[in-house]
């Protein structure tokens, strides 16, 4: 593991101004919150800042259901929104997109802002004896690309990658349409969940929109009758503590037996969090009797480009969304 100063400032302006005078003098300087993802990546060598900013006990960890919004701090554990009753009445598909993310130990010191924030799962950025890794060392080529890609990305990926990203919450998140709260030296501003992470294009290695000295303080979610019918699906290779080979989590208002409203998002298949408008359109009005939701799920393959071995994660996608769909119209 690289060296590396660990300053713990009193608040978060103070965090904030250790950032900016560390980037004055030219020393590489992140933040660290719950450390679950950060700590992986200094033990493998994939990040190796010279000084860590402990935001530890800084960060807001509320957690507030009102009539009209959920409002979650960042510093909130994945394990505390997980238990909060509010959230899993009004917004079950959060609860059970956390409760299928990593285990209990990881989920009890893990913090919302650092789960969205969280780098891709791709071996071949995760292990530093594979030069190629533009998300890693930009300009160095993509590895995955021809060679094992059975983890990686049919949605969103470009000739510089096709790492997928690995929240689950994420997901849960832009299906909800969701809105993180960011801290700035000057104060804050706010993007939507699906604007918050960005696509690889040439520069993979930018993967949200947060600008150097900012960080997460907040997400804010708009209460609804679909964000109480909701569900997220997970497609694994094991029951437990393994990420999604495809996930999807979706939101539908039902209406004299029709689908009035529809939210849709996958995950595990593409490079960001991927919300399925044009699915979305076709839901809404429909009967959302089967032959309905397979037309509708068919459109999630529109622009998706498998790369050999992730080929069969198209109809996959396709498939989790008709069954995540059923099981949302059955409870609704």
């Amino acid at each position: 593991m690289h060296p590396f100063e660990l300053a713990r400032p009193r608040d978060l302006s103070t965090a904030m101004a250790i950032h900016a005078c560390a980037r004055q003098d030219d020393v590489l300087v992140e933040y660290i919150s719950g450390g679950t993802d950060m700590v992986q990546l200094l033990q493998e060598n994939v990040r190796h800042p010279h000084k860590l900013i402990s935001l530890a006990g800084l960060l807001d960890s509320r957690i507030e259901v009102s009539s009209e919004v959920l409002r979650l701090g960042a510093g909130a554990t994945m394990a505390d929104v997980a238990a909060h009753s509010g959230v899993a009445d009004g917004y079950p598909v959060i609860v059970q997109a956390l409760l299928n993310s990593a285990s209990p130990q990881v989920r009890n010191q893990a913090t919302l802002g650092g789960n969205i924030l969280q780098r891709t799962r791709c071996p071949y950025f995760r292990d530093v004896g594979y030069d190629a890794c533009n998300k890693r060392a930009p300009g160095s080529g993509c590895a995955a690309i021809g060679g094992e890609n059975r983890w990686h990305a049919v949605l969103g990926a470009s000739p510089d990658c096709i790492a997928v990203h690995p929240s689950d919450l994420a997901v849960a998140l832009a299906a909800l349409d969701a809105r993180v709260v960011i801290a700035h030296s000057n104060g804050e501003r706010i993007v939507s969940m699906e604007e918050f992470h960005q696509l690889p294009g040439t520069t993979p290695h930018i993967e949200s929109v947060l600008e150097a000295g900012e960080m997460v303080t907040a997400i804010i979610v708009p209460a609804s009758p679909m964000a109480r019918n909701s569900h997220y699906l997970k497609v694994r290779d094991r029951a437990s503590f393994e990420f999604a080979m495809t996930s999807v989590a979706v939101a539908i208002a039902i209406e004299n037996g029709r689908i009035a409203q529809a939210r849709v998002a996958v995950g595990g298949v593409a490079t960001k969090p991927w919300r399925l408008r044009n699915v979305e359109a076709a839901l809404t009005g429909s009967s959302g009797e089967a032959p309905a939701l397979r037309a509708a799920a068919a459109l999630a393959a529109d622009g998706a480009c498998g790369h050999g071995h992730n080929d069969f994660k198209i109809e996959l996608m396709q498939r989790a969304i008709v069954r995540a769909l059923e099981t949302a119209r059955e409870r609704s």
